[in-house]
């Protein structure tokens, strides 16, 4: 190779080396920019676990201490001070309701679940839920149509608690001596589909209490269900 090539070659790598340089020097920013973003949201990140971490070891350890202190109203003005946000919010709630049924605080009991159904911040099945109980607690402080009005609006098709409200309605209907009534409403819950064991055995129970015929699951025939099958 010739001096001029070896001159040439030398200059055209100090070029490089040069704009390389350059770059850096402009660019630099934006790698630090990255690096920055990288740790501070991973720093974030470890800072929002910790804080829930914290929050929800402050809610339990609230809780418990709560619901260790044996004197009934002791205990509801340790929940109401619970520090909750959230689905906790219901869970308080609810524990809270109990408490008060339990100490004959009826009013009281009625009031916070009426005060959680009407809570737009809380999951819908608890707002529900918290319905469901205040139409049983309150059974007693209202005539029966209303009750029935307010169990029929939780009975309808997909509603979390359906039938345990349309077992509700059937047993206001028998307290009311509107025994046919009662006996539509248990068939009607003993042929659904989604009904348990348990609940369907109740239901069964009470129709043959009342006179009625326990409804025959489809496809099955009654009289040869009766008669053994020769092999």
């Amino acid at each position: 190779m010739s001096e001029s090539e070896s001159f040439i070659n030398e200059v055209t790598e100090e070029v490089r080396r040069d704009r390389l340089y350059g770059y850096f020097r402009r660019y630099a920013w934006v790698g630090v920019t990255v690096v920055v973003v990288l740790v501070g949201g991973a720093a974030w990140n470890e800072y929002q676990r910790s804080s829930g971490e914290a929050a929800a070891q402050t809610l339990g350890d609230s809780l418990m201490t709560a619901m260790e202190t044996e004197d009934g109203a002791a205990r509801i003005s340790a929940l109401q001070a619970v520090p909750a946000t959230g689905k906790s919010v219901a869970v308080t709630a609810l524990l809270m309701a109990a408490d008060q049924e339990q100490t004959g605080d009826i009013a009281g009991a009625l009031a916070t679940l009426e005060a959680l159904a009407a809570n737009a911040e809380v999951g819908q099945i608890y707002r529900d839920l918290a319905q469901f109980k205040a139409l049983m607690i309150g059974a007693g402080t209202m005539d029966a149509a209303g009750r029935i009005a307010g169990l029929e609006a939780m009975a309808v098709p997909g509603a979390p608690y359906r039938l345990l409200a349309l077992e509700q309605i059937a047993l206001t209907q028998v307290s009311g001596g509107e025994k046919d009534a009662a006996l539509t409403t248990l068939t009607s819950i003993s042929e659904d589909a989604e009904v348990g064991g348990p609940m369907k055995q109740r239901v069964d129970s009470l129709i043959t209490a009342l006179g009625g015929e326990i409804p025959v699951a489809a496809g099955l025939d009654p009289v040869a269900s009766d008669v053994p099958v020769e092999n």
